[in-house]
């Protein structure tokens, strides 16, 4: 199997989108499923804190770190966008897609907790997080619009 173009990775900030809600939600090892609200509501009573929701300036900080930290491993990072409940980014890089998706979440908690009025959530991230092969440069040119543009018009998690 060719290896993919590029990946990508879509991970969520903690609490904001649980098993069972309502815009769909996808199964580890399963895929995509249906809205389950009881499922939703039952989970949302386990969380250990409130649901995370970056600001704007959480937000810069989390792009600049995504990028600086690309360049420092020589992964060519072709969008990234941190809205104010989920983080994507579209890269190329022959490292493992797991580990690149959680040494970008890694960094995001680091400046996260670092800056003034730090995040005082123990947790920021839900665990894991989407990673998409990005199979063709025509594929890659849709996703890159998709991350820097069309989410803006959809009003995604502003």
């Amino acid at each position: 199997m060719p290896e993919p173009v590029a990946y990508f990775i879509t991970f969520t900030t903690y609490g904001t989108w649980l098993p069972g809600d309502l815009r769909g939600w996808r199964k580890h090892h399963v895929g995509d499923q249906q809205p389950r609200p009881l499922l939703e509501a039952w989970v949302r009573d386990l969380l250990k804190d409130e649901p995370l929701l970056l600001d704007r300036e959480q937000r810069s900080r989390v792009e600049q770190v995504c990028r600086q930290h690309a360049t420092v491993r020589g992964w060519s990072l072709h969008a990234v966008s941190a809205r104010s409940n989920h983080v994507h980014l579209v890269v190329t890089t022959n490292t493992d897609p797991k580990l690149v998706r959680d040494q970008f979440k890694a960094n995001a908690t680091r400046v996260l907790r670092q800056q003034p009025g730090a995040i005082a959530h123990k947790r920021v991230w839900t665990r894991g997080g989407d990673i998409d092969f990005v199979d063709s440069d025509d594929d890659l040119e849709q996703v890159i619009i998709y991350v820097t543009m069309a989410q803006d018009r959809m009003d995604r998690g502003k």
